[in-house]
Formats: structure tokens, C-alpha cells, sequence
């Protein structure tokens, strides 16, 4: 799994915040990376200089495989927030997706087992 950082012009980006978020993005997704080819974070000060209330923001797109990425968007207070609850959200949105290809999957199965085959309801 591929992770781009990108951080607003009035974000400082260091290597250390970087790698930080890179950390916690690798950690909270280590369940579902097989699915995952790239997760590309977008964070930004909406208010630049000025202080405000959520004007943090953090945009998540995922790639997953043979599937349209999946985008989430978190605003908070600070940075590490806005991250957590765009992981969050993307968790959520991964979860319910795969869930529902499991089920398609499971479904497939059934319906391809000819009925001589089925267990006697004996």
C-alpha cells in the first residue's frame, strides 16, 4: 500500500508530521491493505494564518482494487483530528463495501450449488 502526504502551502510538512500520519494511516488500515493499492491525504488549513474552529481539513482517497477510489473528507480542530475522523469515515465506507462484495460473492455460491448437492433436510 502506496501513501502520498500532501500538505497545504501554510501546513508545514515536515518529514517527522509525514511520517507520523503515514503511521497512523498504515495502522488503522492494516486489516484491509490487500484491498488497497493507494491512499493519497490531502491536509490543509482552511484558514490559513487566521484561528478557527474545524478549519482543519482532511480529504482521504483510496484505490482499491478493480474499484473506483473511495474519497472521504474530515474537518477538526487540528490536524491529527481531521485525520482520525477521515480514517474513520473511511473505514466505515470500506467495511460496508467489502461487506456487501462478500455477500455478493456468498450469494453467487449458493446459487451455483446444484440442488442433488444440498444436504439431506433429514
Amino acid at each position: 500500500m502506496n501513501i502520498q502526504i500532501n500538505t497545504g502551502h501554510n501546513i508545514q510538512g515536515n518529514e517527522e508530521l509525514i511520517a507520523k500520519f503515514s503511521s497512523t494511516i498504515k495502522s488503522a488500515l492494516i486489516r484491509m491493505s490487500d484491498h488497497i493499492t493507494k491512499v493519497e491525504v490531502h491536509m490543509k488549513d482552511e484558514d490559513g494564518d487566521k484561528k478557527g474552529k474545524n478549519d482543519k481539513r482532511c480529504m482521504i482517497e483510496a484505490h482499491l482494487e478493480r474499484r473506483q477510489p473511495i474519497v472521504v473528507t474530515d474537518h477538526a480542530d487540528t490536524l491529527n483530528e481531521a485525520l482520525d475522523g477521515a480514517i474513520d469515515k473511511l473505514i466505515s465506507m470500506m467495511e460496508s463495501i467489502l461487506g456487501r462484495q462478500r455477500d455478493q460473492r456468498s450469494r453467487k455460491t449458493k446459487r451455483a450449488t446444484p440442488e442433488s448437492e444440498l444436504p439431506d433436510e433429514n
